[in-house]
């Protein structure tokens, strides 16, 4: 334990110490209230080889684990929410290499060169309607002769859309009707008929500027297609990599954001004073408890974090029970941000109302939390059905 604690406190100190943190915080405001893009943060982040994480030491990156990714971004949210979020979709495709080369598939290797080389991945599988999410795509691909896809559709919350270089994504082939196939693979950003949408005015996390992608006969060459797995629920090391990089480092950007809403809590009740008790609010029974229960709550998150991280990292068969793990992480540590800011914002009272406060940013940045896949409604009838044994 001592060994992984001074591990923890060396990385953050590498790549994430406290004056960096300090600039990214303060930038945050200013990335929020221009809604504009994270360009300063994510040129300090690049000199210091943030976005090589997870490349392997075998391929001349730091080859760092989930587990230690995992507490870097919570930090990093703590500072800065938006960037973190948007900085996660590059970890999460390089994290998906990784997992799959440490469980003998190295069919995408040649991602950690790129990384080295600057380029800068995005996630393109979220579509307008698509609760299917990973087991079906509204995006059409069409096969070719020489064994290309032409990928017509649109891709919704395409984080880092000012800068992304390569972008994975999905689509499905209806060239056989009775054998419906998803098709996943990389495009690059200067392939003809890809565009950015211009629109993104949001509540929150507007920093991490996650317009969205519309293809329109976009060309996937035939060396970066990765999978062709069928449509539905079917099983593949590709989507489990995605599916579990994905969820646990989504659900740590909200296990920083509820981390720093509650120390910013805990400075509001020792900033405020009751002229009835005579004291600061530090020492009101009720305030002490409304900010007990909400940090009862959050210890939980990082726990469930770290043990899914690890057991990841150390190729556990946790068999059909990791969605219900890996959902259940990010679950979790979206609703423990919203309510840790919502108690924050009662124990600041009027100040954090303040469109200026940190925390009436945190709170709409907790809110982002509602809308990453699956939502609880659509992954509710997951956790019914493993104990109806439906």
């Amino acid at each position: 334990m001592t060994d992984r604690l001074t591990r923890r406190a060396e990385l953050a100190e590498r790549y994430l110490p406290d004056d960096l943190l300090a600039r990214f915080r303060e930038r945050a405001a200013v990335y929020d209230r221009e809604n504009r893009f994270f360009d300063e943060d994510l040129a300090e982040l690049t000199e210091r080889g943030y976005l090589q994480l997870f490349v392997p030491q075998s391929a001349g990156g730091p080859g760092l684990s989930l587990d230690e990714v995992s507490h870097l971004q919570q930090r990093l949210a703590g500072a800065a929410p938006g960037t973190a979020l948007a900085i996660n979709m590059h970890l999460m495709c390089t994290g998906v290499v990784k997992a799959m080369g440490d469980r003998g598939d190295h069919s995408l290797d040649g991602v950690f060169a790129e990384v080295l080389a600057g380029e800068i991945f995005a996630f393109g599988i979220s579509e307008p309607s698509n609760d299917w999410v990973m087991q079906g795509s509204r995006t059409a691909a069409v096969p070719q002769e020489d064994g290309s896809y032409l990928l017509s559709g649109v891709k919704i919350f395409t984080s880092l859309s000012p800068v992304w270089t390569r972008l994975i994504t999905h689509g499905l082939d209806s060239s056989d009707p009775e054998n419906p196939t998803l098709v996943y693979g990389f495009l690059e950003r200067d392939t003809p008929g890809i565009t950015v949408s211009d629109q993104w005015d949001v509540l929150g996390m507007r920093a991490s500027q996650s317009r969205a992608t519309i293809l329109k006969d976009v060309r996937m060459r035939p060396e970066r297609v990765s999978r062709r797995i069928p449509a539905g629920r079917v099983p593949d090391l590709l989507t489990f990599a995605i599916t579990s990089n994905f969820q646990l480092l989504i659900g740590s950007v909200y296990a920083g954001v509820a981390r720093r809403a509650l120390d910013l809590a805990a400075a509001g009740l020792k900033a405020r004073k009751s002229a009835k008790a005579g004291t600061t609010y530090a020492e009101v029974p009720e305030s002490r408890t409304r900010l007990a229960d909400a940090y009862v709550e959050y210890l939980a998150v990082p726990a469930q974090l770290e043990a899914c991280c690890r057991d990841f990292d150390e190729l556990a068969d946790h068999g059909a029970d990791w969605p219900l793990l890996l959902v259940s992480a990010r679950l979790n540590a979206s609703n423990a941000a919203r309510r840790a800011a919502e108690t924050a914002l009662m124990c600041t009272s009027g100040s954090g109302f303040d469109n200026g406060h940190e925390l009436s940013r945190l709170y709409r940045d907790a809110t982002a939390g509602l809308f990453h896949p699956p939502s609880a409604d659509a992954a509710r009838p997951m956790y019914a059905a493993a104990l109806l044994d439906d």
